[in-house]
């Protein structure tokens, strides 16, 4: 193993050590408050999104672009946790260090999207590059976490980003676990994809982030190499 490697893994096992003590010293923040949508901005399309029930709804227009509803604050290294609720007719996904620039494609959301895909393919938790590069770690080959998901429920995702190791889990099963460095900074947003079909929903809750801000010490490049 070589000493890169043994290093990510220590930042790793030291930031998820810190969360398991009960919050000492890093605390559970909560960026949507379940009354109303401050705090966030819609990017995107034309997509609708309503608060409900302490609940986030999303709600497909007729042939508009996909739309993101995304934080105002930007983050780099963080854990994230939230429960969600799909029309199996529906692709979606949350967008994790992604952006909008007006010199990328006048302003197009882009970046790491961990997927929400009630299709048969079952690919939720696997990691798209959205405008960008496409499928990342898609999960062909992970049929643990493919047959995890559960159609008509809620669903929980959990995703570390620590340095340029990304990791999720779907209802607690393991599922991407992605090396790539392209981009280290970025908000977080919650994505309605475009449908000919108006009126289809997508349900975000409880959901929670750990910012663990910058880490200094992770070595800026690890590249080819998977965590075990």
């Amino acid at each position: 193993m070589t000493k890169k490697m043994i290093t990510l893994m220590a930042v790793i096992f030291a930031a998820t050590n810190l969360i398991s003590q009960n919050g000492r010293g890093i605390d559970w923040e909560y960026p949507f408050n379940g009354k109303n949508l401050d705090g966030w901005e819609k990017k995107g399309g034309e997509a609708k999104y309503e608060v409900k029930d302490n609940m986030i709804v999303g709600i497909t227009g007729k042939n508009t672009p996909n739309t993101f509803l995304c934080t105002k604050k930007k983050y780099s290294n963080f854990i994230l946790e939230l429960d969600f609720l799909v029309d199996d007719r529906m692709n979606s996904g949350i967008q994790i260090r992604s952006n909008s620039f007006d010199s990328y494609m006048n302003g197009r959301v882009h970046g790491y999207q961990v997927e929400i895909d009630p299709s048969d393919r079952s690919w939720s938790a696997g990691i798209y590059d959205e405008a960008r590069r496409g499928w990342l770690y898609d999960l062909r080959n992970n049929e643990a976490a493919r047959k995890a998901f559960k159609h008509n429920e809620w669903n929980k995702l959990r995703i570390e980003v620590i340095g340029n190791s990304l990791r999720t889990w779907l209802n607690g099963v393991p599922a991407a676990n992605l090396i790539d460095d392209v981009t280290n900074e970025g908000f977080i947003a919650l994505q309605v994809h475009q449908m000919k079909t108006a009126g289809v929903k997508v349900k975000w809750k409880n959901i929670r982030i750990i910012d663990l801000g910058i880490i200094t010490e992770f070595p800026q490049q690890i590249t080819g190499e998977k965590l075990k």
